[in-house]
């Protein structure tokens, strides 16, 4: 479950601290502050500076809301902005609970969307800012973070912004597109700037702004003591050979064999992904077409341990075994979609 910080500064605040994280409470787990004589009955009293407690919050929650003056939150946060894609949704809303609105993180952090919700559930006018949203065009920052996809540029989504608030921009993608395209999209795959949503490293575009689904899983094989460079050289030579994105791995597996191997485990934490470990087993039940090997079935007790413990979630096999200094890498991707709706 995500976090929320709630901050307010008088009694009446209070009161509208406690009913926002009533309507919060199904999606955040919300902690609630004051000043020491506003607080008590499930608000922890605010110890020290408000805007030292505030940077720690910025670290550790996904949304905080200041109930009272913009200015308030402003100065306290102001220190601690970090960038577009690490920091997190800051919604200010007014005491008397009249407006709600998104201070940082709009899009990416989704603070437009909270700002919102808390609008819509205690009877508030939201007050948005952000240009794609005020003219009722796409914004694909914020799409590409309520689909769990990643962005490669910043820079690249900020040119598409622009270029959306001006014109309708190309849109096209590897996966099937569900609903009808937003305001300041069409289909396409030809054009001077568009976005493309694939696993792959391709650029239709003369600017292409790449939206990438977090769809692949990483079959991983290595011998006993193999370090984490030579799986991460491997790894990346395999994506780059395959023109496949890195940044579209959601997790890794391997055999239960492996669940101990240090520089497996090293270079999983390293590139940020989790990794699954399955029973011999469970892969020998994988069912599909994969690469038998004698030696392999004697030492595991399974013919393949990289292509079935890819494919073991579900996904389709797209890249079969590779092997080199001593690891074994195959890719498989889960069915994913471009969804409007």
């Amino acid at each position: 479950m995500r976090r929320a910080a709630i901050l307010s500064f008088s009694r009446q605040g209070g009161e509208t601290a406690r009913r926002i994280a009533l309507l919060l409470k199904r999606e955040y787990d919300c902690r609630l502050f004051a000043p020491e004589k506003h607080a008590g009955a499930g608000i922890a009293p605010i110890a020290g500076s408000l805007c030292t407690l505030a940077g720690g919050l910025m670290k550790e929650a996904d949304a905080l809301v200041f109930v009272g003056a913009c200015g308030i939150a402003v100065r306290a946060i102001a220190p601690h902005i970090r960038s577009k894609t690490e920091d997190p949704a800051v919604v200010c809303v007014d005491e008397r609970g009249r407006f709600s609105i998104p201070l940082l993180s709009g899009h990416i952090g989704g603070g437009n969307r909270l700002a919102n919700a808390i609008a819509a559930g205690i009877g508030a006018t939201p007050v948005i800012t952000t240009a794609t949203d005020v003219n009722g065009r796409f914004a694909v920052d914020a799409w590409a973070a309520e689909q769990g996809f990643v962005l490669d540029s910043m820079a690249a989504a900020k040119d598409i912004a622009a270029a959306i608030l001006e014109r309708d921009v190309p849109i096209c993608a590897d996966g099937p597109m569900r609903g009808a395209l937003p305001a300041g999209l069409y289909p396409g795959a030809e054009g001077d700037v568009g976005i493309s949503v694939s696993v792959r490293t391709k650029k239709p575009f003369s600017e292409t702004l790449s939206v990438i689904p977090r769809a692949l899983t990483l079959g991983l094989g290595c011998r006993r003591g193999t370090d984490k460079e030579a799986l991460a050289q491997t790894v990346f030579e395999v994506f780059q050979e395959n023109g496949l994105d890195l940044r579209a791995v959601r997790e890794a597996a391997s055999i239960d064999l492996k669940a101990d191997e240090p520089g497996l485990l090293a270079f999983c934490e390293q590139l940020g992904i989790s990794v699954l470990f399955y029973a011999a087993e469970t892969l020998a039940a994988v069912k599909g077409s994969f690469t038998p090997s004698a030696f392999v079935q004697g030492v595991t007790g399974v013919d393949n341990v990289c292509e079935r413990s890819a494919a073991a979630g579900g996904g389709k096999l797209i890249v079969k075994k590779t092997a080199r200094r001593g690891v074994t890498v195959a890719v498989a991707e889960t069915a994913w979609e471009v969804n409007f709706e």
